[in-house]
């Protein structure tokens, strides 16, 4: 298994995609590598003898360690190891996906979804001819969206589904659908001669992130994936019971599941997954959750998110009394035909999104692959205007480049981490440079806080530096089966810190070639909290 992020062992083995080849970096034990700081005589001391403890523990001595910590102020580095040397740095690799698009489509960037008609609407509210929905690249047509116009969120995404900590945020995830379809309403349109069609031509869809296989598209619903809450029966034996949400006629699931003893690890399983004419999908729900405990939620990935989108919005409809279907599966559409119907005059729904700053903070908090793996194909869209991740990468490299900073240190092939390298040298000069933008508080404030929410919620919450630290994560790790366990190709941590003093500081700071067991939290326990304390040594360090 392969994932820029991080996804818990009991992860849906239908979502167990393959990553891309990474190179393996050679492993060097810790006490044979340069580290070198600066700054006063105790403070050089201090901070390097506190990573050298950490870095030097057993469990890492097959491990390779790069850190950079560099200061805001002076503009030179504090602390140096490996730092001119690639690291694999999971979605540590979304600071820079992140950082380009809000800087290049702007904080203010709004995303408008509309909704066409392609003809007259009839004195008895019949519609002759077809409702087409545009995606225009929104990754939050959910119930993300908040009455104040921001973005909520939950610490562990329900994409990343299979942990007792995954949460879906509450509320109806069909909310946008549900108010494009009351203004369709409100138009005046009660019948639809036509069909309801979804126009996701904007980028190609079809590829899939690399951390849990959700497909990429223009057009995104619920983050393109339906979640399936599994709760356990009475006793050992009994059938689970299953909460779907949201509840479609895209695809209906046949429970196969039981309860097991208390104690047991939870095991769920797409047993089968079977697509009808319609492009429907009957999906078989196997495996096993523990007797006594709460219910896990799990996400199951929709396939075709136009045809997911088409068929929500046509129930959604239906709810206002409008009637509607969604078009037929094989019935051919001229995309740039209908695109030339797209006038003011013939809009019949509008859903204008939060600002981009908002959906920056989604997708920093919590690390949403989708939305990470979108920036590419968005830039490309929308500021290249071919929707292409290549014309994306291009805006994005003429953007590094712009800014001064050295690409012999960076690689990366898709937006979210799952094909990426930097040197942590690279990654703070890139923070540096953020930090002197006029939007740098936007992009600060979106970061997950040490020990406090996002993707750092459980790491050093008992820290004087918790509350201090905004710092993205990163995880890429895949099984290890000859020794039944787990092997990190690359743990990271990277942003800022404001230190005791008020001193600011960037860093980044990775581990690669790291072992774990197969436990769902031992990377979380294990290196994730080692970097949270090399962070932490970095917040108490003297002037």
């Amino acid at each position: 298994m392969t994932n820029p992020r991080r996804t818990p062992r009991t992860t849906l083995t239908s979502l167990l995609v393959s990553g891309v080849s990474l190179a393996v970096i050679g492993a060097v034990t810790p006490s044979r590598v340069h580290a070198q700081s600066s700054g006063s005589p105790a403070s050089r001391n201090a901070l390097a003898s506190t990573i050298d403890a950490i870095v030097n523990r057993p469990e890492y001595r097959h491990a390779f360690f790069g850190i950079e910590i560099f200061s805001l102020d002076t503009h030179q580095p504090i602390y140096q190891l490996n730092a001119d040397k690639f690291f694999v740095p999971g979605s540590t690799t979304k600071l820079l996906t992140e950082g380009t698009a809000l800087e290049l489509l702007g904080a203010d960037h709004r995303f408008h979804t509309r909704v066409y008609r392609t003809g007259p609407v009839q004195r008895d509210g019949t519609l002759d001819g077809d409702l087409v929905l545009v995606a225009a690249g929104d990754p939050d047509l959910s119930n993300r969206v908040q009455p104040d116009g921001s973005l909520a969120f939950e610490n562990e995404d329900h994409s990343y589904g299979g942990s007792p900590d995954t949460r879906a945020v509450p509320g109806d995830p069909l909310l946008v659908l549900r108010e494009l379809a009351r203004q369709v309403r409100q138009h005046g349109i009660k019948a639809v001669h036509g069909s309801v069609i979804v126009d996701a031509s904007l980028f190609p869809e079809g590829d899939r992130e690399l951390g849990t296989g959700v497909v990429i598209s223009p057009i995104v619903v619920n983050d393109n994936v339906v979640d399936v809450t599994v709760a356990p029966g009475r006793t050992p034996g009994d059938s689970v019971t299953l909460h779907i949400s949201p509840e479609t006629p895209y695809v209906r699931f046949v429970n196969r599941a039981t309860t097991s003893v208390p104690d047991s690890s939870p095991n769920i399983n797409w047993a089968s997954d079977s697509a009808a004419p319609d492009g429907s999908h009957v999906v078989t729900v196997s495996g096993t959750v523990p007797a006594g405990k709460p219910g896990i939620l799990f996400s199951w990935p929709v396939d075709e998110p136009t045809r997911f989108a088409e068929v929500a919005f046509a129930q959604a409809l239906g709810a206002e009394g409008v009637r509607a279907t969604a078009i037929a599966p094989g019935r051919h559409i001229d995309i740039a035909t209908l695109a030339r119907g797209y006038a003011d005059s013939m809009v019949a729904a509008e859903h204008v999104s939060p600002p981009f700053s908002q959906e920056v903070k989604v997708t920093l908090k919590v690390s949403q692959n989708l939305h990470a793996s979108m920036g590419p194909f968005l830039l490309g869209a929308l500021v290249a205007h071919q929707g292409t991740a290549k014309a994306g990468f291009a805006e994005e490299r003429r953007f590094l480049k712009q800014a001064g900073l050295d690409l012999s240190g960076a690689s990366q092939s898709d937006g979210a981490g799952g094909s990426a390298h930097f040197t942590p040298d690279f990654v703070v000069h890139f923070l540096a440079y953020m930090a002197a933008q006029k939007d740098f508080p936007l992009y600060d404030a979106a970061l997950p806080v040490l020990g406090r929410d996002g993707t750092l919620w459980n790491i050093q919450v008992g820290s004087p530096a918790a509350g201090h630290v905004h710092a993205k994560t990163g995880t890429y790790e895949r099984d290890d089966l000859l020794n039944d366990m787990m092997m990190v190709d690359g743990k990271g941590l990277a942003g800022y810190i404001t230190t005791a003093d008020g001193r600011r500081l960037a860093f980044a700071a990775y581990a690669n070639n790291v072992a774990a067991s197969t436990d769902p939290d031992a990377i979380t326990r294990g290196v994730g909290q080692a970097l949270g304390e090399i962070a932490a040594a970095a917040y108490g360090v003297a002037p």
